[in-house]
């Protein structure tokens, strides 16, 4: 199966849209596991067994584990989601921008020592920083496009020439990810749940890529505006994935030994909300 074939069974059959972000911070960890590094597979892997069924991805999130000489738990992580979430397609959160040989063994890294399904990257080195990825048939990459954090604004908005009617750089990006760039239908695009009507453009540009959007839960995004902008296809399949993405509201919702069965929760309650969302957008 290719990404987005594996993209689209999850959404079937977890019935979601809900991506659960795995950026482990020991410092956040329940009590009894608390400042210990060590246990960022456990934590991490009790937080895969409790979602695994509501989720369209997980997304783990690369420095978190870096950060703490934690590659090999990544690795036994990765292993672990095949056993037990085997529907459930992996996207590493790396992004990557480099070119040439760097960026070819960055692909190494995620697609054969990870085990990823797809990748992040940056996109502003233009399509050679891309290419090397795109030689792993099956496997996705997501491009940084408009994103959720406020210095997003300092490029991605603006246009390419001060001339009125050109693309801005966003846009442009998403009209590269639809077209010339996705020789092999292999891209997605990555857009911040806080700017709903950028995903909308952005929506209108690339139709049919995958969007992954952060931003819904602690960064403050609204999940029904959201849907709204990205979702675009039949009451049966979606004609464009849309990945949403949450992390610390379901990691951390609880600190006690609790903290899987509270991570359930949250993912129930996040899932039914994009549900409910997308059930509107279908209503019309």
């Amino acid at each position: 199966m290719t990404f987005l074939d594996q993209l689209r069974t999850a959404e079937r059959q977890n019935g979601s849209l809900l991506c659960v972000g795995l950026d482990p911070e020991p410092a956040k960890f329940p009590t009894h596991w608390r400042g210990d590094a060590s246990k960022i597979f456990d934590f991490c892997a009790a937080i895969v067994d409790a979602t695994a069924d509501l989720v369209i991805a997980f997304k783990p999130q690369i420095a978190y584990f870096a950060a703490h000489r934690a590659e090999d738990q990544l690795e036994r992580l990765v292993a672990h989601m095949r056993r037990a979430a085997p529907q459930v397609p992996v996207i590493l959160d790396a992004k990557r921008g480099d070119i040439g040989s760097t960026a070819e063994q960055y692909a190494i890294e995620a697609f054969e020592r990870y085990g990823a399904d797809a990748v992040t990257l940056s996109p502003f080195m233009g399509f050679d920083s891309v290419a090397p990825y795109l030689k792993y048939h099956g496997k996705g990459a997501f491009l940084l496009c408009r994103t959720s954090n406020p210095g997003g604004d300092d490029f991605q908005p603006q246009r390419l020439l001060e001339v009125p009617g050109q693309p801005r750089l966003y846009e442009h990006i998403a009209a590269l990810a639809q077209g010339p760039w996705n020789q092999n239908g292999q891209l997605g695009l990555v857009v911040g749940a806080t700017y709903p009507a950028e995903i909308a453009r952005v929506r209108e540009l690339a139709p049919t890529v995958p969007l992954l959007i952060p931003g819904v839960g602690a960064q403050g995004g609204d999940a029904v505006a959201t849907v709204k902008a990205g979702w675009r296809g039949t009451a049966s399949a979606s004609t464009g994935p849309v990945i949403v993405n949450s992390s610390r509201a379901i990691l951390y919702a609880a600190a006690g030994a609790d903290f899987a069965a509270a991570a359930r929760a949250e993912a129930l309650r996040t899932r039914g909300v994009l549900q409910a969302a997308l059930q509107q957008v279908q209503a019309g």
